[in-house]
This record gives C-alpha cells, structure tokens and sequence, in this order.
C-alpha cells in the first residue's frame, strides 16, 4: 500500500505525537500493520460517518487514532492523528 500524507497530518503528528518517543514507535508500528493488512483486528479500522463521512481511521492506542481517506485499493492519504476528541 502505498500511504501519503496531508499537510494538516503533518502539522498535527509534529504537534501532538512527535514529543513521545513511546507514541513514534507505536505509530510507525502500527502504520506497518496497516501497511502490510489494513484490517488487522489490533488496528480497528472503521468507517466514520456524519461530517466525516468518506473518511477512516485506525487506531495507535486506546485513544489515539489516525484517519484517512481511501483514494484506491492500494493508496491512502493519512489526514489527521491525535486523540479520540481531536480527530473526531
């Protein structure tokens, strides 16, 4: 899968992930998985809804998540990361 990033997924991983060390690593891990098998069970991927219809996430942690928009069956553009309250 090939996975790009958007400007404000940019912005927002400087500002509220990249400070913690720990959180890098279960990103990069995690966006291994999601990689290598977009539905893994760990990840939790699911389909939003409402205003962010079109748009998906997976889950870092028991609070962070990451959502992104499906742009075919193999590229993906990460949009945002950050807390269950941020993002959503």
């Amino acid at each position: 899968m090939i996975v790009h990033t958007s400007h404000f997924f940019d912005k927002n991983f400087k500002k509220r992930v990249s400070s913690n060390k720990k959180l890098v690593i279960q990103f990069q891990e995690r966006l291994q998985i999601f990689i290598n098998q977009s539905n893994h069970r760990l990840l939790k991927t699911h389909e939003l809804t409402g205003p962010k219809k079109g748009l998906s996430a997976f889950s870092i942690t028991g609070d962070i998540r990451v959502v992104f928009r499906k742009i075919s069956e193999t590229e993906v553009v990460l949009v945002d990361i950050g807390s269950h309250n941020q993002v959503y």
